[in-house]
């Protein structure tokens, strides 16, 4: 049957802002003065800037290197270029310059565009202008160039006249097919070389077609966008809030908490390390109140949580991965009918003591969806606690990006939901072999939003597909009994000791920052007989724990020195115990306090993963050390 779908990215947002041309599109700053844009003017620079690419020689087919963080041209940017049939490559300002010369050459691009002049500079060194037929600035000086292949913005749309026949026509206009290129996005990646992952119209479509029942969206909800907009997760939410007529408005790790209280939005899409900042953030204001308030919150909180986890066991909503037998099965209905009846008033104070930290986010916030990694156990039931609906959702730049989501009709906590419609999603032994329900194994996906390949890397195409299509994940994860997804690690992640035992890191890590004190932790252990960890720390609290716990301890302490070692090297173990489901050889053997935190762009990616290689190259010699021991074991 022929392909009837004459569709594009781009045509579904002209479309967009024909039908909701008076609502506002965007908010967002320009030293410190609040801007906003409405669909019938976002229609109209989004044309005018497309006639300006179009008579420097962008055309369908042109490879473009782009080059920005969040702000409101780069959306502007993105459809003029998809209005050519042009192909995006968009990575952040904070891509170091070799990276960029890489992305340059592997992809070929003929033409970029920078943020700031500032970027350009510092990008000039590597990329030589005349890599490329022309360059953009979105901010930059109207000056004299060399051989005048520079251009900015301001220069470029100089000329805001047009016809409306000329409108119409651009309107009228569908560059590109579904099965054609819209964008290669290379993958910040957490081993080697970035990867061009190659992403069609349909691939994009496909998720703009069945995300938003997922999520009850409508044009009176606005978005509030965080993430690095060249990323395919809040690439998505934007392209989902225009065609469905929302407002986004731009925001920033450093004005997020202020903004969620001024603009009050409906959903908010962002990563678990926000999350966790914001839980840390609550906590520390909550200590600085008095103890009585500190413990009602924390009672309250923990009352709350367990009164719904009862709540879900008993509406049968809990992620089963293993049958369990009727006589226990009664014994825990009978335990969860008997919290749920004696936790009942308790819920209700905590319902309305809880409004107070609801207008923090806002106070209109219908659901925040969290993606790009598992959201920690402790940190769901604290956000279901206080009554904010978190959508878990899972997928990666390969499936532009969503593969399963725990959509509004969905309570099965402690996964990620059901693979979307018209995905298949399998769970495979070491041999290939699709598993039970139940068991654990890698996740391979096939559907129409999974991509082609990697620009120009037939042998790791090869690599990671199977024989039948499917796409490997690399991500460990099993089924419940209903279909439910729960991702359990990273193939690659996985850390193999001396003796063989198998160790998933994520686990272990989200333990130890339960730990007030502890920011971030990294686990390592490779080929060693036993684990050690490297942890970021929260020296103002780490000091006040060590002042109360050790009486001799001094204001300047050491970190590393060993009773402070040996003391939280003590409590993590507690934390890792067998009530807890942790092994005997998942316990650590030792631990070192690191001075300076993560940095994005360096130990994590853009969105905040851990660079594990990375990581271990960085620090080798430190974590030799920490196992100097074990050579006498």
């Amino acid at each position: 049957m022929a392909n009837t779908d004459t569709r594009s990215v781009f045509r579904m947002f002209v479309e967009a802002c024909g039908k909701y041309k008076k609502n506002t599109a965007f908010i967002y700053r320009v030293g410190g003065q609040e801007l906003s844009v409405t669909y019938k003017k976002l229609l109209e620079d989004v044309f005018l800037l497309s006639r300006c690419f179009k008579s420097y020689g962008v055309e369908k087919g042109s490879k473009v290197l782009f080059i920005s963080d969040n702000r409101y041209g780069w959306i502007v940017t993105d459809m003029a270029l998809a209005s050519l049939g042009a192909i995006s490559i968009p990575r952040g300002s904070d891509t170091p310059p070799h990276e960029m010369k890489y992305i340059t050459g592997h992809s070929e691009a003929d033409f970029a565009i920078f943020e700031t002049e500032t970027v350009y500079e510092n990008a000039q060194s590597d990329l030589l202008d005349e890599y490329y037929k022309s360059i953009f600035l979105i901010e930059g000086e109207d000056k004299d160039r060399p051989e005048g292949k520079v251009h900015t913005y301001n220069e470029m749309l100089a000329d805001r006249t047009f016809t409306e026949d000329e409108m119409k026509e651009f309107c009228e206009s569908n560059p590109t097919g579904i099965d054609e290129t819209f964008t290669i996005i290379y993958t910040s990646g957490t081993t080697g070389h970035p990867k061009g992952v190659i992403l069609s119209n349909r691939n994009v479509i496909y998720n703009l077609d069945m995300l938003p029942g997922l999520i009850a969206l409508s044009e009176k909800d606005s978005w509030l966008s965080i993430l690095p907009t060249w990323h395919i997760f809040e690439r998505a939410a934007e392209l989902l809030a225009i065609t469905n007529g929302c407002c986004t408005v731009y925001s920033s790790v450093k004005t997020f908490a202020m903004d969620l209280e001024q603009y009050r939005p409906t959903i908010v899409a962002t990563v678990p390390r926000v999350w966790e900042s914001l839980y840390s953030k609550v906590q520390a204001a909550l200590e600085k109140q008095s103890k009585f308030k500190l413990f009602m919150f924390q009672f309250l909180s923990r009352a709350s949580a367990s009164f719904n986890r009862h709540s879900r066991y008993l509406l049968g909503v809990n992620p089963e991965f293993e049958k369990t037998p009727l006589k226990q099965r009664l014994k825990e209905i009978g335990v969860s009918i008997a919290k749920v009846i004696l936790l009942l008033p308790l819920k209700i104070i905590a319902m309305n003591k809880f409004k107070a930290v609801q207008a923090k986010f806002g106070g209109r916030l219908r659901l925040a969806v969290s993606g790009g990694g598992s959201l920690p156990g402790y940190l769901e039931d604290w956000l279901d606690a206080i009554g904010l609906r978190i959508v878990n959702a899972y997928g990666m730049t390969e499936c532009a990006p969503a593969i399963a989501g725990r959509g509004l009709d969905c309570q099965v906590f402690g996964t990620l939901g059901r693979p979307v419609k018209g995905t298949k999603v399998r769970i495979v032994d070491e041999s290939g072999r699709e598993v039970p329900r139940g068991q654990e194994g890698e996740i391979q996906v096939k559907g129409p939003q999974v991509f082609s390949g990697y620009y120009n890397q037939p042998d790791e195409n090869e690599k990671s597909f199977t024989p039948d299509g499917f796409f490997k994940t690399g991500d460990l994860g099993k089924l419940t009994f209903t279909g439910e997804l729960k991702i359990t690690g990273r193939i690659k992640d996985i850390i193999v000791l001396a003796n063989g035992e198998n160790i998933d890191p994520s686990r272990i890590e989200s333990a130890i920052t339960m730990l007030p004190f502890v920011k971030d932790a990294v686990l390592v252990g490779q080929d060693q007989k036993s684990l050690a960890a490297l942890i970021i720390p929260d020296m103002e609290k780490l000091r006040d724990y060590m002042n109360n716990k050790l009486e001799h301890i001094r204001t300047d302490f050491d970190m590393n020195s060993k009773p402070v070692v040996d003391h939280v090297k003590k409590e993590i173990n507690k934390l890792l115990s067998h009530k807890k489901g942790f092994k005997n050889h998942e316990k650590l053997h030792n631990l070192s306090f690191l001075e300076q935190e993560f940095k994005q762009g360096e130990e994590l990616t853009n969105t905040l993963k851990k660079r594990r290689h990375f990581i271990e190259k960085r620090y080798k010699e430190l974590i030799s050390g920490l196992f100097k021991s074990n050579d006498n074991q």
